[in-house]
Formats: C-alpha cells, sequence, structure tokens
C-alpha cells in the first residue's frame, strides 16, 4: 500500500517541476539557440513590427518588446539545416521584436499582420503578409536569379532591380544570373526592395 506522504510527496515534486521550468507553465518571450550558415529558417509570426537581422556568429536570437503584463509565446526548434520559430500570442499594439539569423540563411516567413524589415542576409526568401509593409535590404541585386513581389493592393517599390508595380492586383517580376530567388506576396500594403 502506498503511503499518503509517498503521494504528497510525489504531488509537490511534480508541482515544483512544473513550476520551476516547464515550457507548459511559463510564456517565453525570447529564445536563443545556435544554428549553422545557409540554413533553412520557417517563421510564423501573429502581428506586429519584426526586424529580422544577420547575427554576428551562427546564432538564432529572438527578443521580444511588448506592453507589460502580456505575455508573448516564442518557440524555437532547430534540426540540422532546419529551424522553425514561432512567436505567437502578440498584444494588438506596442509589440516588436528583433531577430538575429545567420548572416546566410533561407528564409521562409508567415507574418499575420505588421510591418516586417529583413537586413542584409544573403540566401532565398519567400515572403507572405496579409497587411502591411515589407521591406528587404538588398545588398547586390546580381545575387538574385529570380524576383517576383505582388501585392493585391498597394505599392511595390523594386529600385534595387530597376522597377516597381503600384494600384490593384500587381505584380513586380525579374529575372538575373545570380542563385538566389525572392518571392513576396502581400495582400494590402506596401514591398520595398531597396539597397
Amino acid at each position: 500500500m502506498i503511503s499518503n506522504a509517498l503521494i504528497r510527496g510525489v504531488g509537490i515534486t511534480l508541482l515544483f517541476l512544473l513550476a520551476a521550468g516547464s515550457p507548459m507553465a511559463q510564456a517565453q518571450d525570447s529564445a536563443e539557440k545556435t544554428f549553422v550558415s545557409g540554413g533553412r529558417i520557417e517563421l510564423q509570426l501573429e502581428a506586429g513590427a519584426y526586424d529580422v537581422k544577420p547575427s554576428s556568429d551562427n546564432m538564432i536570437r529572438v527578443r521580444c518588446s511588448s506592453p507589460e503584463g502580456t505575455r508573448v509565446k516564442v518557440t524555437l526548434n532547430t534540426n540540422g539545416t532546419h529551424a522553425d520559430l514561432r512567436v505567437s500570442n502578440t498584444p494588438h499594439n506596442n509589440f516588436h521584436a528583433t531577430i538575429e539569423v545567420p548572416a546566410a540563411s533561407d528564409l521562409t516567413i508567415r507574418l499575420t499582420a505588421g510591418d516586417l524589415q529583413i537586413g542584409a542576409i544573403t540566401g532565398n526568401k519567400d515572403i507572405a503578409l496579409r497587411a502591411g509593409n515589407l521591406d528587404v535590404k538588398i545588398t547586390d541585386p546580381n545575387d538574385y536569379a529570380h524576383v517576383e513581389a505582388s501585392v493585391n493592393a498597394g505599392d511595390v517599390d523594386a529600385s534595387a532591380f530597376g522597377g516597381g508595380a503600384s494600384g490593384l492586383f500587381r505584380t513586380f517580376r525579374w529575372t538575373g544570373k545570380g542563385k538566389y530567388t525572392i518571392k513576396a506576396r502581400l495582400m494590402a500594403g506596401d514591398v520595398n526592395l531597396r539597397k
């Protein structure tokens, strides 16, 4: 027969473990993990303002800034050359996150709505937003083989590639001799591909 003291001891231990560090018990608003240069990173981002920049090392780092009392959740998993990053439970106002990734990374980004700035990161980019503004820094247009940027309503400024489009249901396409691709889709807002 199991004693009441043993049952209480196990129960107290479980409660302590949950309170001390279980991912189910605490919302996490930052994350950091070692990754590889040239890997593929998938980012699922809820509404907010995001700044994706190259890190000075092979790390993925996420830092969130939000109003006091909000409980943003950041989930970061890596497996070899693939990483999954999710930012969820974001507040409706005044949320900003800075995400650092290795300077050579392929990015797939899905953002529900907001502002997204992508720094000088070398690699393929597949980006989709429902509404907001997208700014992508283009260091060297010759790095790219194919660029396609489209908006249902808004403007595409692709001055790094010598063109643009504005209005309803507009698409800008460009072909070069590089090895990377950019695919950017936005329902409403502005896409900027500039040096």
